[in-house]
């Protein structure tokens, strides 16, 4: 099978172990980040399979109509908003995916809570340039956590709050409401109390066309001065350009961020903001997701090379093809 792996930014997928399963297979790999259609035909045009990294290269009808050899995309993760499926259907592509792992999203959140709680960032800089101690931080022993969406990665969240002997409190759907009770955490009265309540809010949503922009201006400009405002999700959850503008302001008075409307990112306005750390979408960018993701992504291939597809999501498109 003639596979094409795209967006390997850091060539880390032939270290991995589970690239083991692809010896008897033609694999190429590109680790740079490219959103011209035709570029992207010219790269795929041979392929039999791809599979994409996350949501980092779009699947079009425009992009399918121009690769007449593709049968089928293994998806790493479960999220396809970047994926076009009725269209996948049409061309006969079928479309896998996979499940995710919760562990390292979730911890690197507490790793910006804590390097934006005590400016770790900027006084390992101070240091390197000769400074000692030039900020004064925040415990966050005592403080409030507010988590916005108890799913997998919140409640590992959440978790690790009430460990650090945080106050942590919870909001979000009926579903979010009612398994954080059950597991013994405080819920918020409102989204807006969250957002005036919380030290340390962290948000943990789903991107789906009922959550977009579904944090406001009004909402962050509600936040407290000494707050910090994390976001390992997504950035569209966010109203488009609020954050820079609420950070500007002083509500809240800090952010720390993972994701960004448009990635790679050469340039974001929270970048030029003193106020804010950016890591490049680091979530779940560790050994052991990598293993995971691939590792049952390249197993959805070698199924669907021996006749026997799993994980299919338009099981229609295997009629069609």
């Amino acid at each position: 099978m003639r596979i094409v792996i795209p967006d390997d930014y850091q060539d880390a997928v032939r270290s991995l172990d589970c690239f083991g399963k692809f010896s008897e297979h033609q694999v190429t790999i590109y680790n740079d980040s490219v959103k011209d259609i035709e570029l992207l035909a010219s790269r795929f045009r041979d392929a039999e399979a791809l599979v994409l990294i996350r949501e980092r290269t779009a699947i079009t009808e425009e992009l399918l109509a121009r690769l007449p050899n593709l049968k089928i995309i293994a998806q790493t993760g479960r999220g396809i908003p970047h994926i076009d499926l009725d269209a996948c259907t049409r061309h006969g592509v079928a479309v896998a995916v996979g499940s995710g792992m919760p562990y390292a999203t979730a911890e690197l959140t507490w790793g910006l809570v804590l390097a934006a709680m005590r400016h770790i960032p900027q006084e390992v800089a101070g240091m390197k340039a000769g400074r000692w101690q030039s900020t004064l931080g925040l415990s966050l022993h005592g403080r409030t956590l507010g988590i916005f969406g108890y799913g997998k990665i919140g409640s590992l969240v959440a978790s690790y709050g009430r460990a650090f002997g945080m106050n942590v409190l919870i909001w979000g759907r009926e579903g979010s409401i009612t398994r954080a009770r059950s597991d013994g955490f405080a819920t918020a009265n409102s989204q807006d109390a969250l957002f005036r309540q919380a030290d340390v809010l962290s948000l943990h949503i789903k991107l789906v066309a009922e959550t977009r922009g579904i944090v406001t201006a009004a909402n962050l400009a509600e936040m407290k001065p000494s707050a910090l405002l994390v976001n390992t999700s997504r950035a569209g959850l966010i109203e488009p350009g609020a954050l820079a503008e609420a950070l500007r302001a002083g509500r809240p008075g800090f952010a720390a961020v993972d994701v960004y409307e448009n990635e790679p990112v050469t340039d974001h306005p929270l970048l030029h903001l003193e106020n804010a750390i950016c890591t490049p979408h680091l979530g779940y960018v560790e050994k052991d997701s990598y293993e995971d993701y691939f590792g049952t992504a390249f197993d959805q291939l070698l199924a669907f090379a021996s006749g026997k597809p799993i994980d299919i999501i338009n099981p229609q498109a295997l009629e069609h093809a």
